[in-house]
């Protein structure tokens, strides 16, 4: 073999901080040793996997379609050695999910994973759809589960499960007692909303076809509850998924608001990279959403 797993680890550290002395930190190296890794990989197959643009290092073509394929050998390399240190199926799992995912569905899931398989290691990033969609095919975190959709030929989107949004006030709003909107009322309301990049935007955007350049937003936030203690403080009305919004409804701290005429309903996805390495902790994961 004419590479060593130390080369490929090197490769993949300065392809993801395109810095060879950022990637040998990542590494616990020397910056002379990851350049003597990297150096003498391409040299053993007269190859040039980066191209220098100022002080940074990008990856030419070649890198590019080299890059999956040397990721998944390393995860499998990882696995391996999991096995060998811990004797455990599972080893180590790096989940990113947006936020209404994370913030109430993500935590039992990952409960019920780790009571499955005792002693998996199991992390969460929490960002919005399109970060978690970067994570995953830089091969950040090995599952996303997300809100939105997306079109992106590197990674596999899996259909999860079926959401709702609804829009919604405070108690003592004039719109509270009101049976239904119309969408003379949504022109007229102010709206509080997520950020641009979300799952949660996105699906929005998508119900309000034909009226977004007329609505009055007043506030882009990122964060759910911030939203929430916003639109319970008078601000304006907004729109979120029902599994956000379940125990404000019960406790009658917001109002739901009934908009018949839009089409609210809506998936969550699962997205792996395609050339990532099943190991088995992604399996077991996987067949968990599928049972939930």
């Amino acid at each position: 073999m004419r590479y060593t797993l130390r080369q490929l680890q090197v490769f993949v550290a300065t392809a993801h901080h395109e810095n060879v002395t950022r990637a040998a930190s990542s590494l616990a190296m020397s910056q002379s040793a990851a350049s003597g890794a990297l150096k003498e990989l391409e040299q053993q197959f007269d190859v040039q996997l980066f191209d220098r643009v100022g002080k940074r290092l990008q990856l030419n073509e070649l890198g590019r379609l080299l890059r999956p394929k040397v990721q998944a050998l390393l995860d499998q390399a990882l696995e391996l050695e999991a096995d060998l240190l811990t004797q455990q199926q599972a080893g180590q799992l790096k989940l990113g999910a947006t936020l209404t995912i994370g913030n109430y569905l993500a935590v039992a899931l990952m409960a019920e994973f780790m009571q499955r398989l005792p002693g998996a290691e199991v992390t969460l990033t929490v960002a919005n759809t399109a970060e978690i969609a970067r994570k995953v095919h830089n091969f950040d975190v090995d599952i996303g589960l997300i809100e939105g959709e997306l079109h992106d030929p590197a990674l596999e989107v899996i259909k999860w499960r079926e959401d709702e949004l609804v829009v919604f006030c405070a108690p003592d709003h004039p719109w509270a007692k009101k049976k239904k909107l119309t969408d003379k009322d949504l022109v007229m309301a102010p709206w509080i909303l997520r950020e641009t990049g979300s799952g949660t935007r996105q699906a929005f955007d998508r119900a309000m076809h034909g009226l977004l350049p007329e609505l009055d937003i007043v506030l882009e936030l990122q964060h759910t509850e911030a939203i929430k203690r916003a639109v319970k403080e008078g601000l304006g009305v907004s729109c979120l998924s029902r599994i956000a919004l379940e125990e404000a409804f019960r406790q009658q701290t917001l109002v739901p608001l009934m908009v018949p005429q839009r089409n609210w309903q809506r998936y969550f996805y699962i997205i792996l990279h395609r050339e990532k390495y099943r190991s088995a902790g992604i399996q077991h994961w996987l067949s968990l959403c599928d049972q939930a």
